[in-house]
């Protein structure tokens, strides 16, 4: 049997786990009519000069002094030296590919040196070494020893108005530094609404407050713009102790002031923060590894393989086809199938290695009769590729997916429309099954390759926002050369999806690729597909405070 856990290092007990906070100074302005995005990227040599993506922080817009709320958690070992670096980058377009954004400069630097400086500046250079212009990067480490976590509901009301319409708020929680404030946490923008409600969020006691409940905290009130310049609404200084105070019946009630307005008699405020909810707990953060190698079936064998095979694709059998198979037995949906595939079968509980492949959006014409059936047309957008309902799994690992994907083209006439939303909801089953199970049992990934045209948008947008409440992760790779405009829009990295009806997704679960901007480096294509799934996986079942099935070698809170 072939496992992650089989393969996967085991730490030993010498590990500490350390935080990283980054942010940047005048980095270079590369937009003609407004400022850079910037973002960052880690980056991990294991040996050699070969790097790979550990992460990457959010984007910010229109900002060229960025102070990046998403931190680095790594594995860090004293006895040995771990390169690390940070390249830091102005997102032009809505890509996963960086090789296509402005590069702002890197800092290559070992971890062992960011440890005992704790905190370290350095100027950002570009590939020749040159400097990028008078740009730097800040690191801060902290060790994490600290387990506590506080758990937030925070609203506001009668928050100032813009000029001519209502506000967009939203709230950044800084922390008291020896070095001035820093940045713990950002929360979502709520648009229109001067009496906005923000999700429940978690905070580390040791990012927030250093584990001091009485040490100050900030937060901040802003009005969103979107070119960068968010105004300040107003702000509070306030304990954890303070905010710890707070209920649903009785709220901690803090001032939102803007020290600007102060010099007008008749100014009180600027609005009122209500902390409803301000819980402490001591909390395990499980990894994606402790998931696995703890016995949840992150194995693809519940998985999902939804080939688009719609009209839009051209005929199968003329060589302008995406899906005409070449003289030397491949095309752009196999290539995908097995650069994906090699990666995630290594994932499989099971011996056979079976997948569940479904086709999504054509009408069907059996060649070939079932039984006593002379022709059977079926105009479906879910179908098995085996041909079985009963039984749609394709054996031996992912040799099947595309032995049972051979088979399958002879004997389908493509057709339309291309409708995503029947086998996500179809999957979405399977997850919600498992999450009534409450525990960490299985986690569902649906991989969709797809020429990226799209008529269901709406229905899919409403059926992914649904699944992001569920175990549940999709991953769409983007075959040919069309548009992917409406793929890279449900790949929503900067924002959250909002369903038709307004509703928003509980969290990110798209992850898309276009297959050509890797020209056949595997390797390449199947570290980006699957980059964000581990965060998915841990974020999911750590927020539902799901354990791993067998917590055997994995530390339990103390």
């Amino acid at each position: 049997m072939a496992s992650a856990a089989a393969s996967a290092p085991v730490a030993t007990h010498l590990a500490t786990k350390v935080e990283l906070t980054i942010s940047c100074e005048n980095l270079m302005d590369m937009d003609v009519f407004s400022k850079s995005d910037p973002l960052c990227a880690l980056y991990i040599s294991t040996s050699g000069s070969h790097w790979y993506e550990l992460g990457r922080t959010e984007m910010i817009l229109n900002c060229l002094n960025p102070k990046f709320a998403k931190k680095f958690v790594i594995d860090y070992y004293f006895e040995m030296v771990q390169k690390l670096k940070f390249c830091v980058y102005d997102i032009d377009n809505s890509t996963y590919d960086l090789s296509d954004d402005d590069f702002l400069g890197e800092l290559e630097c070992t971890l062992g040196q960011i440890v005992s400086n704790r905190q370290m500046t350095r100027q950002l250079l570009l590939t020749d070494r040159r400097p990028a212009g008078n740009g730097t990067i800040t690191i801060c480490a902290e060790e994490i020893t600290d387990t506590r976590v506080a758990n937030f509901e925070v609203s506001a009301r009668r928050l100032d108005k813009k000029f001519l319409w209502w506000s967009d708020p939203f709230l950044e929680f800084y922390k008291q530094t020896e070095t001035g404030w820093q940045l713990a946490h950002r929360t979502e923008v709520v648009y229109n609404n001067l009496n906005p409600v923000w999700r429940p969020f978690r905070i580390s006691l040791r990012a927030l407050c250093g584990g001091d409940v009485e040490k100050p905290i900030k937060v901040d009130c802003y009005d969103h713009h979107v070119n960068g310049s968010h105004n300040l609404i107003g702000s509070f200084t306030a304990s954890l102790a303070e905010m710890l105070a707070g209920t649903h019946l009785s709220p901690a009630e803090f001032e939102c002031v803007n020290s600007r307005k102060l010099r007008n008699k008749k100014y009180k405020n600027s609005g009122i923060i209500c902390i409803k909810r301000c819980q402490v707990t001591v909390e395990k953060e499980y990894s994606f590894l402790d998931y696995v190698m703890g016995g949840c079936q992150i194995n693809f064998t519940a998985a999902q393989i939804a080939i688009d095979f719609t009209g839009s694709n051209g005929d199968p059998m003329t060589p302008q086809s995406l899906h005409y198979i070449s003289p030397d037995g491949y095309n752009e949906y196999l290539q995908a199938i097995w650069a994906v595939g090699n990666v995630i079968q290594d994932y499989d509980s099971f011996w056979l290695k079976k997948f569940s492949s479904h086709c999504i959006g054509k009408k069907t014409i059996l060649q070939k009769p079932f039984l006593f059936v002379q022709q059977c047309v079926i105009v479906s957008h879910e179908f098995p590729i085996n041909f079985n309902p009963a039984n749609p799994f394709c054996v031996v690992g992912i040799e099947g997916v595309a032995q049972a994907y051979r088979q399958c083209l002879p004997q389908v006439k493509l057709w339309g429309p291309t409708n995503f939303s029947p086998v996500i909801n179809h999957v979405a089953c399977f997850a919600r099954q498992a999450l009534r199970q409450n525990a960490a049992s299985q986690y569902f990934v649906l991989l969709i390759l797809t020429d990226g045209v799209i008529t269901d948008m709406d229905q899919t947008r409403a059926a992914i926002v649904e699944a992001s409440h569920l175990p549940m992760s999709i991953i769409i790779v983007g075959v040919g050369g069309a548009d992917f405009d409406a793929m890279e829009f449900l790949d929503s990295d900067d924002k959250l999806l909002l369903s038709p009806m307004g509703d928003a997704g509980a969290r990110d679960i798209v992850q898309f690729v276009p297959f050509r901007h890797f020209h056949g480096n595997s390797v390449a294509l199947a570290q980006s597909v699957l980059a964000e799934l581990p965060d998915q996986v841990s974020s999911f079942f750590n927020g539902y405070k799901l354990k791993p099935p067998n917590v055997f070698g994995v530390p339990e809170p103390s």
